[in-house]
């Protein structure tokens, strides 16, 4: 069974950074794409990130190109989401993904079928 665990939400200030980790145990994981989503109070969820299995291809969501880099540690079984410059418009609840199958399409929001709890990113004006 795949299990997913977030860590590294918190409250920054607009301009800080945080590095979320995401832990994932249950099946070899570098077969595997990852990727993050997150989902502000109201909205619905969204693709932020994802990484290829190897970690040579990555996808960004336009609004956080630049400032976000999703990484990954196959010895670790980790993917990580480095979040520079952050704004107050990225407040949400984000979640670590996996896909069912190894031969997924990483950047395609709709293969991510498991998913973490969720770690809550507060970002104050």
């Amino acid at each position: 069974q795949v299990q997913l665990v977030e860590s590294g939400g918190g409250l920054v200030q607009a301009g800080g950074s945080l590095r979320l980790s995401c832990a994932a145990s249950g099946r070899t994981f570098s077969n595997y794409a990852m990727g993050w989503f997150r989902q502000a109070p109201g909205k619905e969820p969204e693709f932020v990130a994802a990484i290829s299995r190897s970690g040579g291809s990555t996808y960004y969501l336009d609004s956080v190109k630049g400032r976000f880099t999703i990484s990954r540690d196959n010895a670790k079984n980790t993917v990580y989401l480095q979040m520079n410059s952050l704004k107050p418009e990225d407040t949400a609840v984000y979640y670590c993904a996996a896909p069912r199958s190894s031969g997924s399409t990483y950047y395609r929001p709709q293969v991510y079928d498991y998913w973490g709890q969720g770690t809550q990113v507060t970002v104050s004006s």
